[in-house]
């Protein structure tokens, strides 16, 4: 008898145990399909894609900056060449065909003076600008060098933060020359520095290679240095607008010449000079011939003739 309740206490004592464990168990399983109910949070991807693009009349020097551009950003899509400069509202159009959402557009004038729109699409806002001091790569032979497909640090100057229509630009800017992380051609790297910096109104661009190591002292101290590799060149902003490549204006330059005005001014300065210079000899000769004395009677032409 004693051996039966001893066997049946162990029963007992081992189904409460059994019974503690499975009660243990659905806790775990009810905590984790809690846990699997609660949805990830989602990672915010950069999708930024840039349709770069011109006009017809482009010259070689404007031909190669682009060149230039598409090797530096892997996120450029290019495309052939617009044909009429008056309808600029087909280029949203064209950027939403190529999956882009920002849009770089050369427009080259009179085959000597180029402009670039910078613009998101297809709401806007746009910048127009005026391009100036173009030097490509392979004008400048700098001994900077950087990898092909490598992501760039965009760098502003503390200037563009001090008025609306500046933070507006540095905006834009990074949007366009920001490569992302997952684009399709870039390479996991950052070797170079994309510099903007604003003086006299006007915008200079740079294009830097980072270097960790002295060229002179290989073996030695690590010392972070920049060299230029290219290309360079100024932009003058002229308008921008609400928004994309039209709209309301949101901010005027009021300092902007059109070049075609400073040509134009030239050449009539030219022609001031020459006019003075005609209007002196007409004088010159107007005096000499009022000093002049009429032919005497007496005179050796007459007397001998």
């Amino acid at each position: 008898m004693a051996s039966v309740a001893r066997l049946q206490e162990a029963n007992a004592l081992k189904a409460a145990r059994n019974g503690k464990r499975k009660l243990v168990e659905e806790d775990d399983i009810e905590m984790e399909d809690d846990d699997t109910n609660i949805p990830p949070e989602k990672k915010r991807r950069n999708k930024q894609r840039v349709l770069l693009l011109s006009s017809r009349g482009v010259t070689h020097r404007m031909r190669h900056l682009m060149n230039d551009l598409e090797t530096l950003l892997p996120h450029f899509k290019k495309d052939s060449k617009l044909d009429s400069k008056s309808q600029l509202h087909l280029l949203p159009e064209l950027a939403d065909l190529n999956n882009c959402n920002n849009t770089l557009y050369f427009e080259a004038r009179r085959h000597e003076d180029l402009y670039m729109w910078a613009a998101k699409t297809p709401n806007g806002p746009s910048i127009k600008m005026h391009v100036q001091n173009i030097h490509t790569m392979d004008e400048l032979k700098m001994t900077g060098n950087c990898l092909k497909g490598s992501r760039g640090i965009v760098s502003f100057d503390e200037a563009f933060d001090a008025t609306e229509s500046g933070r507006l630009m540095k905006e834009v800017f990074t949007h366009i020359f920001g490569v992302p992380p997952g684009a399709r051609r870039a390479k996991p790297f950052i070797d170079h520095v994309l510099t903007f910096s604003m003086l006299d109104s006007k915008i200079w661009f740079r294009n830097f290679q980072i270097l960790e190591k002295d060229p002179l002292q290989p073996n030695g101290p690590a010392k972070t240095s920049l060299i230029e590799i290219g290309p360079r060149f100024v932009l003058t902003p002229i308008r921008i607008f609400e928004g994309a490549f039209g709209g309301a204006t949101v901010f005027s330059n009021p300092e902007f010449v059109a070049p075609a005005a400073v040509r134009s001014a030239l050449r009539r300065k030219a022609g001031d000079k020459y006019k003075t210079r005609k209007e002196a000899q007409a004088e010159s000769k107007f005096r000499s011939d009022k000093r002049r004395r009429p032919e005497d009677d007496l005179a050796v032409s007459k007397v001998f003739a």
